[in-house]
């Protein structure tokens, strides 16, 4: 695996801890800044929202920029943003630095997986993403508590000025690591991962067209899997955002064990993610096949016996597995299915990651504010990944009648 694509990783660990570091940071904001508590919870939904418009449109816009240009534009953005918001006494600017990460956030994103799995063979594209959201998965478990820990020690601005620090090296690195071909000039390849060059040599030249990769993403099949792993990824983070009330007022744990289960979850996410890089490109047929119905049983069971501490921490882990293994393989699917569209396909699987990650909070809050208990996210979650089945199920019996029709 390329050098770069580990830099690459570090500053999706940047991000991360950004996107998620909020949670233990908004009663700090909230007394600094003299707006309440829930005003300052307005600042994960902006980033949230920020994410899901800016994948796309961020992709659009930088798709005849170098590579290396797109990436060293939104990751300086996303430091200078960082700073700003480290330094202001207006919530108003803070809310729209959160805005403008989250579009820097999705923009670097959607490049670096197109630069990441343009990188490595044709064969290779889930080895390569599980890094990029291994720069995630290890933000979970070390970034979003350390930036608790700097908000208690030295205030939120402080976590700021960390995530500010971490991105310096990775623009470094980026300039020194990551070539600067532009996307109309990147080598094609054939099945065996290889560079296809022309009579003299010469690099394939492939001109980005941002209507031609649009009109690739319309293939039913990318839809669909889309929507899966938009589906798959809101029942983690509808568990995952409630997680704090279930081990304490459902498992019996003190506060002390929410920082454990957090990071529980997050080590669970990083073997999910890793079992998917060495699965999701040859096998992943069957890690669908055997995670999917694993995943849905998980969440039942996770609702039934939340009450059992031995249950929940097992299933805390378990969970985290097989939601990354399961989510990374689909967005991996995403990527070999936009093969046509390479830019813009990593910036969708960014945006329905992100559809499912501010749509399943909102789901288990929904089903808390109705009186159904702290359980009820488990059993939203369920319902997220049920939903999904039958959705995979529709669309596997359409294209099965369709098919001798096609043939006729």
């Amino acid at each position: 695996m390329p050098f770069a694509i580990y830099i690459l990783g570090l500053a999706v660990f940047a991000q991360g801890t950004s996107e998620f570091m909020l949670s233990g940071l908004v009663p700090g904001i909230a007394a600094d800044l003299n707006v309440s508590i829930p005003s300052a919870g307005a600042l994960t939904s902006a980033f949230a929202v920020g994410m899901i418009v800016g994948a796309p449109s961020a992709a659009i816009l930088s798709l005849r920029w170098p590579r290396r240009t797109a990436l060293l534009v939104f990751l300086i953005v996303f430091m200078l943003v960082h700073v700003l918001g480290a330094v202001t006494t207006s919530f108003g600017v803070l809310l729209a630095t959160r805005v403008v990460g989250a579009l820097a956030n999705a923009g670097f994103l959607a490049v670096a997986i197109a630069t990441a799995t343009g990188m490595v063979a044709a064969d290779a594209k889930g080895r390569a993403t599980s890094v990029l959201l291994g720069g995630v998965t290890v933000a979970c478990v070390v970034g979003v508590p350390a930036g608790a820990l700097l908000g208690q020690m030295w205030g939120w601005r402080a976590a700021f000025w960390a995530v500010a620090l971490v991105c310096v090296p990775a623009v470094v690195a980026i300039l020194r690591s990551v070539p600067a071909t532009a996307p109309s000039m990147e080598p094609s390849t054939q099945p065996d991962g290889t560079a296809r060059a022309g009579a003299q040599g010469e690099r394939v030249a492939a001109g980005p067209s941002a209507r031609r990769e649009l009109r690739a993403l319309r293939d039913p099949r990318l839809i669909v899997t889309l929507l899966l792993g938009a589906l798959v990824n809101g029942a983690t983070f509808c568990a995952f955002t409630y997680l704090a009330p279930l081990v304490t007022e459902v498992g019996g744990f003190g506060n002390g064990w929410v920082p454990v289960m957090l990071a529980l979850f997050g080590l669970g996410s990083f073997t999910g993610v890793t079992v998917a890089g060495r699965m999701s490109d040859a096998r992943p047929v069957r890690l669908l096949l055997v995670g999917g119905p694993a995943l849905l049983a998980g969440w039942l069971l996770f609702a039934v016996a939340a009450g059992n501490p031995v249950v929940m921490v097992v299933l805390v882990f378990v969970q985290g597995t097989l939601s990354f293994a399961v989510g990374s393989t689909l967005i991996t699917r995403v990527l070999y299915a936009a093969a046509e569209a390479p830019s813009l396909g990593g910036a969708f699987a960014t945006a329905a990651l992100n559809v499912g990650a501010a749509a399943g909070p909102l789901l288990g809050g929904v089903a808390i504010g109705a009186g159904l208990g702290y359980r009820s996210p488990l059993w939203a979650g369920a319902l997220l990944v049920a939903l999904a089945f039958v959705i995979a199920g529709l669309a596997r019996a359409v294209r099965a009648e369709r098919t001798p029709t096609t043939a006729s």
